[in-house]
């Protein structure tokens, strides 16, 4: 027995020798592979960090979340079918370079800015309409989708089970049965109730596509990240109108009603005229790089339109592998050209250094800088961490507000109440570098003016934060928010 036990206190010694060991080769490897890929230097310590203190568990972690690949094969046919896309949007810049004449001069870099790497270029000629009221919205979309002549593509990130998103539904039904060609695009991650349901069945024995976007695979996350998601928000009727802003296919009467924040608040934009083509354009790319039976981009022919509004417009998409990091740029070019007045509305607020260095030094040359967030938000861990900035952010003469009228999640810039950037995109590090996104830039003050005269109902229906208040707030908190905010470059 004395052999056995020795043997046994040799091997179990041993191995205590080699945990150490095995742990040092782990994290000396994963920095090689830090350095190699160039992270973000607040990001490679969150990651460092997490594999130092837990390296089994952070080196899975890393696996999964912790780069941007999308997957080989798909980052293949993505950079493929930008080749492809890469003539028409040439072609577009070179149909409309004369609208570029009319931006005002405080927006000519921005533009530049927004079509470069292969996007799309400012459209004169459009007319645009705001909406505030979701059910108003979801009704609206019924009438547009009864009034459908030709096609209806719908590209969403959530399509929620209820209410009068069933009722959208069953319009789509009704279209594509009397001859509309209908396609809808959804992620798979934010719509996976609705996958589950069943509405694709539906939908598909109705003669309508149905295409699930960067499906979730078990076994595949080595090659793709699991958390890249569709975040884009269109509706496009017959290639001159288009519907896009922060709402999603949900009814806010029954749409996360368990988390304690309220109704979702949203905003949408109706555009119709020339501009909408270029939305009919990222969808039409979305869709062939998402549908599995697609090889090639198929041409996208603009259409012709009647109508002459009086709005400057310009769509922008962004995303992972292609347009990489332009969304960063374009904000932090907004932010540094602001002059007199500057609002943000998102409901999810983590940027980088660079952009909260950014807001601080536009507050401190004199422009008035307002950032509106939600008082509850359904991401306990976003709320922390987004309130560690407000510290810094308050001291440089930043007013910050907190909505408590349900979860805002309008997302919006306004610039100088001369230009407007309304969309998709959250203020934080998902949407600047791993979501695909879309917005509308528009250069154009009667809409801005409306834009300000929503953002002031905000204004109303908020708190806003006193900096010695705040100043008072209990020690946890304090630590709270800042153990929180070690986590936000990899939210």
């Amino acid at each position: 027995m004395s052999i056995l036990n020795f043997l046994l206190g040799s091997v179990f010694g041993f191995s205590l020798i080699w945990v150490p060991i095995v742990h040092i080769i782990i994290v000396i490897l994963f920095g090689f592979r830090l350095i190699s890929v160039r992270r973000p230097v607040g990001v490679a310590f969150a990651w460092f960090l997490i594999v130092v203190l837990f390296p089994l568990v952070g080196i899975a972690l890393y696996i999964l979340i912790g780069e941007r690949p999308v997957g080989r094969k798909l980052t293949r046919k993505i950079i493929r079918m930008d080749k492809e896309y890469a003539a028409i949007t040439e072609e577009m810049r070179q149909r409309y370079l004369a609208d570029k004449r009319q931006l005002p001069v405080e927006g000519r870099a921005l533009s530049l800015l927004a079509e470069s790497k292969n996007g799309s270029p400012v459209i004169a000629g459009n007319s645009i309409e705001l909406f505030t009221k979701s059910l108003e919205i979801l009704q609206s979309f019924i009438d547009e989708i009864n009034g459908a002549k030709h096609t209806l593509h719908l590209e969403f990130y959530i399509w929620a089970l209820g209410g009068d998103a069933d009722r959208v539904g069953e319009a789509l039904i009704a279209s594509s049965k009397r001859g509309v060609s209908c396609r809808v695009l959804l992620d798979s991650l934010g719509s996976k109730d609705w996958f589950k349901s069943t509405w694709p069945k539906r939908f598909r024995d109705a003669g309508i596509q149905v295409t699930e976007a960067l499906p979730i695979q078990v076994g595949r996350f080595q090659f793709r990240r699991a958390d890249l998601r569709l975040h884009r928000k269109i509706f496009v009727i017959d290639n001159t109108v288009v519907w896009t802003g922060s709402m999603n296919m949900v009814d806010p009467r029954t749409f996360k009603q368990d988390s304690g924040v309220g109704e979702w608040v949203d905003a949408m934009v109706r555009i119709e005229g020339p501009v909408a083509s270029q939305f009919e354009l990222t969808f039409s790319f979305d869709w062939s790089v998402d549908n599995p039976k697609i090889a090639h981009f198929n041409d996208v022919v603009p259409a012709l339109t009647s109508v002459q509004g009086p709005v400057l417009a310009q769509e922008f998409s962004s995303g992972p592998v292609y347009r990489d990091d332009i969304l960063y740029q374009v904000l932090l070019s907004a932010i540094m050209d602001a002059r007199e007045e500057l609002t943000i509305t998102t409901p999810y607020f983590g940027p980088d250094d660079g952009l909260i260095q950014a807001l601080m030094a536009a507050a401190g040359r004199g422009v008035r800088v307002t950032l509106i967030v939600p008082k509850l938000n359904d991401s306990k861990l976003v709320a922390w961490s987004s309130r560690s900035f407000y510290a810094d952010l308050m001291s440089a003469g930043v007013n910050i507000a907190e909505f408590d009228g349900g979860l805002l999640h309008t997302k919006s810039l306004l610039i100088d109440k001369r230009i407007a950037i309304f969309g998709s995109v959250n203020f934080d590090q998902r949407s600047l570098r791993l979501n695909f996104e879309i917005s509308l830039i528009v250069y154009n003050e009667e809409f801005c003016a409306k834009l300000e005269k929503l953002i002031e109902s905000y204004l109303a229906q908020s708190d806003m934060v006193n900096p010695v208040s705040w100043a008072k707030r209990p020690r946890w908190r304090v630590l709270l928010e800042n153990a929180a905010h070690l986590s936000s470059p990899l939210l």
